[in-house]
């Protein structure tokens, strides 16, 4: 039994031995990814290759382990525009880089204001007689956009492209609601303040229809200049006048109708591509693509940052505005006033606002409003630079600026105000549930969500929203030097394009990031070299860092980004709208107060509700329901 017991502890010990150094390697193994920075050794002769996996974003989302793991789902890979326009504006003036190459395979869009940016770019390399190269098996809108650019575009010979134009058709509920008893209760300021529409009706209003005939119509029309533009011999009128007609054409060939119609130049497989590509830059046989490669990260490293002269603040306002801590890629009133705060000290020779969001919460969008007029209290130029979108809570915060800045296919306004909250009254009755109690006030026991409202209730909600309107066209008047008429003219949650939005007086001049950047830099009278773009936020951490290396491991591993056929991109459409149904029943169920939202505006790709949230008085008054 002695014996026995030895070796029982000598196992047991062996056992112990081995679980720590296991777990002294996996720590070792977490400290080496949380440490592991692209080098800029990694820079080799040749091209730059940007692999366009998922989506152009103006912010990327911090990735949440616990909602990926709960979920099951992989985070979608995003690439920061303005970073793209670094990296590629870089290649353009270095000589190890030769060509520069797209690969739009997983790509997922970015709105028409980044490509258009991103395409200038890649305009720049060219000027500089690098070629850019693009290859995709199937090409859309945003991805055509892009590649217009390219020198050559390859596709493969089983792939397509098509151009649908922007539009198309949204979810209503009304009859649904009705059919389940549940009274969506609405209050809002605004004839064409159409967010609210879906709750209470089952098709567009006529004021919806013409807005959204006007935006589309004019974003269509300067999304076919740019393509023209940037490629003169592409028949787009055979392709969007007729396009079975045109598909036809080529016996139902999409790669030989993409063809003719000169949307590419060469068909070819990915081997067939990569083989050309190494004949302009050079071979690699060790590597992971047939032609020597430098991927985005350390390009990026090896160009590095400026940080002569006086710092230019620029903030980013991207994503739905919320109250509270949440982000980066959705935009926390709370973290963003604080972000904002933090920079008093930095001794900012102007500020930048950078806004590409679609709006949301009153409240967080005016806490964000008034941190900006805190460095306006500095004296210091305040300009504000639109990205795709800055609309409604998005043109709220624009409202300090000195000078705002946009893109014809920027969309704004969207001045309006509402809120929409569900009651169960005919729910509860059809289920024999009764509600009874005494009052002593009106206000007793509300806001009641199974027994309904009182008509003060009702009475002091759309009092509030009509207050907040009046907030709002204040605000927009006192900005723009308007009259309260005049803006209110404009307004009633009518959305503009950014063309239409310049001539109207909401917007200053045409100009992407860069140009509201420069201009500030002269209203703070400082000239070339004498000042350096700050960026206000956190830097992704290594924590995080390491999360994107697990969910989509290296920039030259396979993508996590779905690719596949025409059809296959068509199936995938299901997604879009399952995730458009999970966020009109979000906004309809959450009490969030009064809102600033454009319907109109594409939705943010990811939305995050803080729980912790700061709440308005309206916010603290509805949230006896989600308690």
């Amino acid at each position: 039994m002695r014996f026995a017991g030895r070796i029982w502890r000598l196992l047991v010990g062996v056992k112990d031995g081995l679980v720590l150094l296991f777990m002294l390697l996996f720590f070792w193994a977490l400290f080496a990814a949380l440490t592991n920075r692209p080098s800029p050794a990694q820079v080799r002769e040749g091209a730059l290759l940007l692999d366009l996996d998922g989506l152009i974003v103006e912010e990327r989302t911090q990735i949440d382990p616990i909602e990926a793991f709960v979920s099951g789902q992989t985070p979608m890979p995003e690439t920061q525009a303005r970073d793209l326009v670094k990296a590629i504006d870089a290649a353009a003036k270095d000589d190890r880089i030769k060509a520069v190459v797209l690969d739009l395979d997983g790509f997922l869009g970015g709105g028409q204001v980044n490509l258009q940016t991103i395409g200038e770019a890649l305009d720049r390399v060219r000027a500089a007689d690098k070629p850019v190269l693009a290859y995709a098996t199937a090409y859309f809108d945003d991805s055509i956009l892009l590649a217009s650019h390219a020198s050559e575009i390859w596709m493969d010979p089983l792939g397509g492209a098509i151009v649908a134009g922007p539009g198309g058709g949204r979810l209503y509920y009304g009859e649904l609601l009705d059919q389940l008893n549940i009274n969506a209760r609405i209050y809002k300021v605004g004839t064409y303040k159409s967010a609210v529409e879906p709750y209470d009706r089952n098709s567009m209003s006529a004021e919806a229809r013409e807005n959204a005939t006007a935006l589309y119509s004019a974003l269509w029309e300067e999304w076919q200049a740019h393509v023209k533009k940037a490629r003169p011999e592409i028949e787009l009128d055979q392709i969007t006048s007729d396009p079975v007609r045109w598909v036809n054409a080529a016996e139902g060939d999409f790669g030989t109708a993409a063809l003719n119609a000169k949307l590419i130049d060469k068909l070819g497989s990915r081997y067939e591509f990569e083989t050309r590509v190494a004949e302009l830059v050079g071979e690699d046989s060790a590597g992971d693509t047939a032609y020597v490669a430098t991927n985005l990260g350390p390009w990026l490293q090896s160009v590095g940052t400026d940080t002569s002269g006086k710092p230019i603040g620029v903030v980013t306002i991207a994503g739905e505005i919320v109250d509270g801590q949440a982000g980066p890629g959705v935009a926390g009133g709370a973290r963003i006033a604080e972000l904002l705060d933090e920079a008093l000290d930095d001794d900012l020779a102007a500020l930048v606002v950078r806004v590409d969001s679609p709006g949301g919460s009153v409240l967080a969008s005016e806490e964000i409003r008034n941190a900006i007029l805190r460095h306006k209290a500095n004296d210091i130029p305040i300009t504000v630079s639109m990205g795709n979108v800055a609309a409604s809570g998005g043109y709220w915060v624009a409202t300090p600026a000195d000078r705002i800045f946009a893109e014809p296919e920027t969309i704004t306004g969207s001045i309006g105000i509402f809120a929409v909250l569900p009651t169960f009254e005919g729910l509860a009755t059809e289920w024999g549930i009764d509600v009874d109690g005494v009052q002593t006030t009106p206000l007793s026991g509300q806001p009641d969500f199974v027994g309904g409202f009182t008509p003060e209730v009702d009475a002091i909600l759309q009092a509030s929203i009509e207050n907040g309107y009046q907030d709002f066209l204040t605000r927009v008047g006192d900005a723009r030097n308007l009259s309260l008429e005049e803006v209110d003219r404009i307004g009633q949650g009518r959305v503009w394009d950014g063309g239409t939005a310049r001539q109207i007086g909401l917007v200053d001049q045409y100009g992407g990031l860069s140009t509201a950047i420069a201009w500030a830099a002269e209203q703070a009278k400082l000239g070339e070299g004498e000042w350096h773009v700050k960026y206000l936020g956190t830097p992704p951490s290594a924590y995080d860092s390491f999360l994107r290396q697990m969910f989509f491991g290296t920039e030259t591993e396979t993508s996590s980004t779905a690719r596949g056929d025409i059809v296959a991109h068509i199936a995938s459409a299901q997604h879009r709208h399952l995730g458009q149904v999970q966020a009109d029943l979000d906004r309809l169920l959450s009490a969030n107060g009064a809102q600033a939202y454009c319907l109109e505006c594409p939705a943010p790709q990811r939305a995050v509700s803080d729980k912790n949230a700061a709440q308005s008085w309206l916010g603290l008054f509805l949230k006896g329901f989600a308690d």
